[in-house]
């Protein structure tokens, strides 16, 4: 099914993978994010604003034209032992990967049908990884949020998933901070590609993932064996 699609975090990383390969395959793509992405195309439509400003997402959704589906992929990384963690740090990771998707997915379901799609980009820490306690608890919130509403709606033809890549070659790698927290190598000896997660968002979107819901779907290479 192609139609319009809202994508978080559009402006770099997986979220711009995404939108640019949603783009090819022929949705019209909706993209919300802070900065402008490098994306020239007839059917791409931005949305400037800062995802943890839950007054700022209710004016914009105000806006949007019905939706077909919704991928959010907006994120940021944090890591930090405990008894060092920054407190207002993660209550901002909570409100950009749970509380900014729960509100976007609230308002836009009451205009999904049968063969509409919710895809949030989770993480390979939702387990629990040393020295990223916050992150990881988002991500993990993440999967029991996306099951939730998965039991709900999938007798009405909605299907809600969690695409959870290991380290992937994005600008997340270098971001500072990281130190504390080094991404490791997959055994398949090289980074998650953006595009690969791209790939495996837009099948979720497709008539062919109709039957896949309420999972979390690991693209790690080999890092979770």
């Amino acid at each position: 099914m192609l139609g319009r699609v809202l994508v978080t975090g559009a402006s770099s990383g997986i979220g711009l993978a995404i939108s640019q390969y949603l783009l090819k395959q022929g949705w019209q793509v909706l993209g919300m994010c802070r900065s402008k992405p490098p994306i020239e195309h007839p059917q791409f439509s931005l949305y400037q604003l800062d995802l943890s400003d839950s007054a700022a997402i209710a004016a914009t959704l105000a806006e949007l034209p019905p939706m077909q589906a919704f991928v959010h992929a907006a994120g940021m990384m944090a890591a930090a032992p405990l008894g060092q963690l920054d407190l207002a740090l993660g209550e901002r990771l909570w409100k950009l990967h749970i509380s900014a998707a729960e509100q976007i997915a609230n308002h836009l379901v009451g205009q999904f049908s049968a063969g509409s799609r919710i895809v949030l980009i989770g993480s390979r820490t939702s387990c629990g990884v040393a020295n990223r306690s916050q992150y990881s608890a988002t991500k993990a919130a993440m999967v029991a949020m996306a099951r939730s509403w998965a039991a709900e709606l999938a007798p009405k033809g909605i299907t809600v998933n969690v695409v959870a890549p290991s380290a992937t070659e994005t600008e997340m790698l270098k971001q500072p901070g990281r130190e504390k927290s080094a991404p490791k190598l997959p055994p398949i000896g090289r980074y998650i590609q953006p595009i690969e997660i791209a790939h495996y968002v837009a099948y979720l979107l497709s008539d062919m993932g109709a039957a896949i819901t309420g999972q979390e779907l690991m693209i790690c290479g080999g890092a979770s064996l």
